[in-house]
């Protein structure tokens, strides 16, 4: 029955088409609407069928789409096409990220395009760009409370900007990753103007009260994101006097995606950037797109039903464009977000793997692998058309949200082992390198999160400033071998901008008295282009950490066995120092490859017993991709040095590579 509404509503719409738009070539259009309109209309009926308005709001929803297709230039739709003939483009071991700000990476959009040499001489073909959108100063949350979608903060350029920077990435072969940030707006967004100048039917565009009785029930079972600097979940707008849903800073106003006049606008604005030449979209703070009382208002239902619909809308415009989904949370739910019960991805083609930077950082901590093999053994299994975004650092602070099980099952407790990691890498434990800051300390409960950049947290600004060579060697070869992980590991790796070169700390955000309350800005950098030149100068920690780098891209991007098809085998070795996995490729019967990593910072030894037993290595030498040499063996037992890993193959095989 259902099917059969939505099949004459689809025959009313086209009708209605047919007359508004009799001079476009929508055949295209008419084909992915046909395909998907049942699709929509059902998800669209879930959401918001109970309304009076329900079939004016799906009209109104399929005229966006149809508009958004006509505005679509033509060599993007031409691009559509070639990626829905190759659905797994995305997949293939090609791909290398960077994530950056535009500011503090290059000034502005134009001096992001003038960098592109540099991405590229790094092998980086894929740059995600923080947001850019016009923010409020002094209450941005670095860039993510938006106060016009539609615009670009004027220090970093214009919308045709934009357009330019995806041009010459695509005749680079490169892609261009936008966020959107699909939960909240800025106050001073003109929908929370409007709503505060008494609008009804923009104070439904939030969750709005005229007292505490809603929000009290809320707050009974809602955690807060920012304890230090933003408590509770609400804030009180003296000008619209009503209490308003701000999960994350006072500023930052919660849409309500109950009302699909939210939904339709936002909708809007991912194609709009999809338009403007993104080949990918981060959708950003997914997890708490829907609210309902009794809940943590985290991982609804009807969330994933969203990121479905919009997946489904976008796949009617512009099937060639991928989401991000941008949840920080438990394993068991991040899987979700590419979408349950199907094969390919039904919410967003890419998720970050949170859980598996956490782990590596344990690692560090710890110099063993115990929680880090326990982990990923928790990892659940992911779609077959969809991919990890795996990475070290980000713009974001670390979290520490490993699994209690996991912990207790590596003989750790729970509560005293994240106080541990807090004061490693913040120094506080006696003899850590660490030099991080603690974020989102929650007084109530202790708990907190960590900033700080990637080489200040391996230990190379404290082995810089000791003077102490061996101890820089050391913090190179960490700093390497975390990144050969997320480049070996199955996904698309994403490097944060700074780390090629082994950026530090900078201190400077306590200058600023709108960032000095926010210690992620340690690590948001301003490249000194002067010191990055040292990377051409033999022997410098620049130049190591640069060209090893570039390295470990040029051999991951030549080796099929790191195209991420689900094809990733961890081997459980007794050494617990080690973190050992197998990469093999599921159509071709050569160039396995298995990546060892030891986070001792003594020599530890693999039992290569445990791989023979599965047929590995029996034949041929050993090699090292990197090195193309064999490491030390005796007595079937392969040494590797202290915070050092192996790409290893055999000669054979690799000769096939």
């Amino acid at each position: 029955m259902y099917e059969q509404v939505s099949h004459a509503l689809l025959n009313d719409i086209l009708d209605a088409f047919s007359h508004r738009f009799r001079r476009e070539d929508l055949r295209h259009f008419y084909t992915r609407l046909g395909a998907n309109f049942y699709a929509i209309h059902s998800l669209f009926g879930h959401l918001y069928g109970h309304r009076q308005d329900f079939k004016e709001q799906t009209v109104r929803l399929t005229e966006r789409l149809a508009r958004a297709y006509i505005e679509r230039p033509a060599a993007l739709k031409e691009l559509d096409m070639a990626r829905e003939a190759d659905h797994n483009w995305f997949l293939d071991q090609q791909w290398v990220g960077m994530a950056l700000y535009a500011d503090g990476f290059a000034g502005n959009l134009p001096g992001l395009i003038e960098r592109l040499p540099y991405l590229q001489e790094l092998g980086v073909n894929m740059v995600h760009v923080m947001p850019i959108l016009r923010c409020p100063q002094g209450a941005s949350d670095g860039g993510y409370a938006v106060s016009d979608f539609r615009d670009i903060d004027p220090r970093m350029g214009t919308v045709e900007d934009v357009r330019a920077l995806g041009a010459r990435m695509r005749e680079r072969g490169m892609l261009l990753t936008l966020d959107v940030v699909v939960n909240h707006t800025s106050d001073e967004h003109d929908w929370a103007r409007r709503a505060r100048a008494g609008e009804r039917a923009f104070q439904d565009f939030y969750y709005t009260f005229p007292n505490r009785d809603v929000p009290d029930m809320f707050e009974a079972t809602m955690p807060e994101i920012f304890p230090e600097t933003a408590p509770g979940n609400f804030t009180w707008d003296a000008e619209m006097q009503r209490w308003v849903m701000t999960v994350f800073n006072n500023y930052q106003w919660d849409l309500n995606y109950a009302n699909p006049a939210v939904f339709i606008e936002m909708l809007d604005i991912i194609l709009f950037w999809i338009n403007q030449g993104a080949d990918i979209i981060r959708l950003d703070a997914v997890a708490f797109l829907w609210k309902k009382i009794g809940t943590t208002s985290q991982n609804e239902h009807e969330a994933h039903l969203i990121l479905q619909l919009m997946k489904d809308c976008c796949q009617v415009v512009a099937p060639g464009p991928l989401f991000i989904a941008e949840a920080i949370v438990s394993p068991s739910e991040i899987i979700k977000y590419f979408g349950e019960d199907a094969v390919i991805a039904k919410e967003c083609e890419i998720a970050y793997n949170a859980t598996f930077m956490a782990l590596l950082w344990d690692a560090v901590a710890t110099k063993n692998a115990k929680l880090l093999n326990q982990g990923i053994q928790s990892l659940p299994h992911k779609l077959d058309r969809a991919t990890w975004l795996n990475y070290v650092r980000c713009h974001d602070d670390i979290g520490l949200g490993f699994d209690d099980a996991d912990i207790r099952a590596s003989d750790y407790d729970p509560y005293h082992h994240r106080r541990f990691l807090i004061d490693w890498f913040t120094g506080v434990y006696e003899g850590s390198p660490g030099r991080g800051r603690p974020f989102g300390v929650n007084p109530k409960t202790g708990d907190a999160r960590i900033s700080g950049a990637l080489a200040s947290l391996a230990g190379l600004e404290a082995a810089l400033e000791s003077g102490d060579q061996q101890a820089i060697d050391q913090a190179v070869d960490l700093i390497l071998t975390l990144h050969a992980m997320i480049l070996s590991f199955g996904g698309i790796p994403l490097i944060w901008y700074g780390d090629e070169l082994g950026t530090l700390n900078d201190n400077s955000f306590l200058e600023d008295a709108t960032k000095a309350g926010d210690s992620r800005w340690i690590h948001r950098p301003r490249i000194d282009w002067g010191r990055a030149e040292r990377r051409h100068q033999p022997g410098t920690v620049e130049q190591r950490i640069f060209d090893g780098l570039r390295q470990l891209i040029e051999v991951r991007k030549h080796t099929p066995a790191f195209a991420d098809f689900n094809n990733r085998e961890l081997i459980e070795v007794a050494n617990p120092h080690l973190f050992v996995f197998l990469r093999a490729h599921p159509t071709l019967q050569s160039g396995a490859v298995v990546v060892a990593a030891n986070f001792d910072a003594n020599p530890q030894f693999l039992d290569l017993d445990v791989l023979n037993q599965r047929g590995l290595f029996r034949q041929g030498q050993i090699e090292d991709l990197i090195t193309g040499e064999s490491p030390a063996l005796f007595n079937n037992r392969m040494v590797i040095p202290p915070f050092h890993f192996y790409w290893l193959t055999s000669q054979r095989a690799r000769a096939q590579l």
